[in-house]
């Protein structure tokens, strides 16, 4: 993940400085990934409606690049693009589906659901970030945080003393911290 967005920001910033062929190569390779993420945030919606999502993802990208800052990632920047793109065909739609809902006849009708997408989407966010930790570091902080187990429970799952428990658990809130400044992992 991290090589891919090094390669991502890498083109993007070619781009900017007026490389064609490296913008070109960068919106080929985000494209499925947009793709992606379009079709799991608005699964209510059909395959045309959500292809039309990505085409103006797309157009979204290209008329605001200037507004990514070539010293921060850029996934973060994609998705919150495509985020708002989904949010905005949720709003044009008025909460309408040419689909079947089943499970999201609910999310539908919610008169909060952008306040339910936004937590999914916070949710999501989160879960990236802990996934920028060491997988050990990345389960202590779901373990203790998200899950919220004891911490002698966790310490004799990983064979630790409680006291290194609590050290590696401050490590890797610091990382978080500075991961959430930086923006960079």
């Amino acid at each position: 993940m991290q090589e891919t967005e090094e390669i991502w920001a890498g083109w993007m910033r070619a781009a900017l400085a007026g490389d064609g062929q490296a913008y070109a190569r960068f919106l080929r390779a985000v494209t499925p990934v947009l793709r992606g993420i379009v079709r799991a945030r608005a699964r209510w919606m059909s395959g045309d409606d959500q292809e039309d999502i990505v085409q103006e993802v797309l157009l979204a990208i290209h008329r605001k690049r200037d507004t990514w800052s070539p010293d921060r990632p850029i996934r973060p920047w994609l998705f919150a693009v495509t985020r708002h793109k989904v949010i905005d065909a949720f709003r044009k739609r008025g909460g309408e589906a040419t689909q079947p809902l089943g499970d999201q006849a609910e999310q539908v009708v919610d008169p909060h659901a952008e306040a339910h997408l936004q937590a999914q989407e916070a949710s999501e966010e989160l879960d990236a970030l802990i996934g920028t930790l060491d997988p050990e570091a990345a389960e202590l902080v779901r373990a203790l945080k998200l899950r919220e187990e004891s911490p002698e429970s966790v310490a004799r799952a990983m064979s630790i003393s409680e006291g290194a428990l609590r050290v590696r658990l401050h490590r890797a809130m610091k990382r978080l911290e500075q991961i959430g400044r930086s923006g960079l992992p």
